[in-house]
């Protein structure tokens, strides 16, 4: 897949590489792990979802509704399942 680079809290570069892209009930998610690991991170998958800014342009956002997290993280463990 390809690379995307985000920026973190404090406006520094982090580059992730994108593991898939799910589409669940009309909304776009990508699964991402950064391609650098801290020491203190554990390198888990990331859910990103894509929404629109107040420009309609294309921004992504972190799931962290536990609900539709659940959700994604389901469609990802059937995906990979198979």
């Amino acid at each position: 897949m390809e690379n995307v680079v985000l920026y973190d809290e404090m406006g520094n570069e982090v580059e992730f590489e994108v593991v898939t892209k799910l589409e669940i009930e009309d909304n776009e998610y990508f699964i991402v792990v950064p391609l650098e690991r801290l020491e203190n991170e554990d390198g888990e998958a990331i859910a990103l979802k894509v929404d629109k800014d107040d420009k309609g342009e294309e921004v992504l956002t972190v799931v962290d509704d536990d609900d539709e997290f659940n959700m994604v993280a389901e469609a990802y463990e059937i995906l990979f399942s198979e």
